[in-house]
C-alpha cells in the first residue's frame, strides 16, 4: 500500500472517529437537557399542580415510596451489614499489627457514614429501581399508555415522572440512613467477636467520633444519587423507542449510565468536601 494510499485510509478513520464522538456529544447534551427539563416540569407540578386543580396524587406518592424505599429495607440492611463486618475484618487484621486495633471503630464509623453507606444504596437503587422505571415507563410508551394519558387530558410528567422524583429524593436518604446503622451494626458485632470489646462501648466510642458534617456528607451524597437515579430512568424510559428489544436496551443503559454518574459524582463530592 502507497503513502498516499495510508494517508487517505487514515483520515478517512480519523472523520469516523470524529463523527462517532460528535454523535455520542450532541447525544449526550440532548439527554441531559431532556433531564433538566424533565426535573423542571416535575418542579412546576409539584408547586403549581394543585392550584390548577392537577395536584400530584398523594397515593401515587406513597406508592412509588413503597416500590423503591420500603421494599428494599431487607437487601439494604443485610448488604450494610454485610459491608460494615467486611470493614471490621479488615481493619482489625491490619491495625493488629501496629497495636491499634480499637482504632477500627474510627474507620468503620467514618467509612460507612461518608462512603459505603451512599454508595451501596445508590448502587442497588439504580440496578432495582432505576431499571424498574425505564422498563414501565417504556413499556407504557411502546403499548401507548402513555398516549391514552394524554388524549384524556392527563400530563405523563405529572401523572408518572413527579411522584416518582419526589419518592426517589425522600426514600434514597432515609436508605442511606438505615445504611449508616447497619453498617456500624455489623462492625460492632465483628468487633465484639474478635477483640471482645462490648457493644456500649463501641456505641459510645462511634457517638464521640462521628460529626453532624460526617452524616450530612452521606446524605447530600444520597440526594444528588437519588436524582440521578430518577432522572436516568425516567428519561430512557421516556425515550424508548424500537418495541420489547428498545425497552430491553432502555432498562440496561438506565442501569449502567446511572451507576457510572453515582460513582463519577461520589468521586467529585467527596473532593469537593473533604478540601
Amino acid at each position: 500500500m502507497t503513502i498516499p494510499h495510508l494517508i487517505v485510509k487514515s483520515r478517512h478513520l480519523l472523520q469516523r472517529l470524529l463523527q462517532y464522538w460528535g454523535k455520542r456529544t450532541v447525544d449526550a447534551v440532548v439527554e441531559t437537557g431532556y433531564m433538566f427539563s424533565l426535573l423542571t416540569e416535575s418542579g412546576y407540578w409539584l408547586i403549581a399542580g394543585r392550584r390548577r386543580q392537577e395536584p400530584v396524587r398523594i397515593n401515587s406518592l406513597f406508592r412509588e415510596a413503597m416500590q423503591i424505599g420500603v421494599n428494599a429495607i431487607p437487601i439494604i440492611a443485610i448488604l450494610c451489614f454485610s459491608v460494615g463486618m467486611m470493614l471490621a475484618i479488615q481493619g482489625v487484621a491490619q491495625l493488629k499489627r501496629f497495636g491499634a486495633e480499637s482504632e477500627v471503630i474510627l474507620g468503620i464509623a467514618w467509612s460507612v457514614t461518608r462512603e459505603f453507606s451512599p454508595l451501596i444504596v445508590g448502587i442497588l437503587i439504580a440496578g432495582r429501581s432505576g431499571s424498574a422505571i425505564a422498563a414501565r415507563i417504556g413499556t407504557m410508551l411502546e403499548s401507548q399508555e402513555i398516549d391514552a394519558l394524554r388524549v384524556i387530558g392527563i400530563n405523563p410528567v405529572r401523572h408518572l415522572a413527579a411522584p416518582i422524583l419526589i419518592a426517589t429524593l425522600l426514600m434514597v436518604p432515609c436508605l442511606t440512613l438505615l445504611g449508616d446503622l447497619m453498617g456500624m451494626f455489623g462492625g460492632a458485632i465483628y468487633t465484639a467477636m474478635d477483640l471482645q470489646m462490648p457493644l456500649s462501648l463501641y456505641a459510645t466510642r462511634s457517638y464521640e467520633i462521628l460529626t453532624l458534617d460526617d452524616i450530612l456528607q452521606g446524605l447530600i451524597k444520597s440526594g444528588l444519587f437519588a436524582l440521578l437515579i430518577a432522572l436516568v430512568g425516567l428519561a430512557n424510559g421516556f425515550q424508548v423507542h424500537g418495541g420489547a428489544e428498545g425497552v430491553g436496551r432502555a432498562t440496561t443503559r438506565a442501569v449502567v449510565t446511572a451507576i457510572s454518574l453515582i460513582v463519577i459524582t461520589d468521586m467529585l463530592v467527596t473532593y469537593l468536601l473533604t478540601r
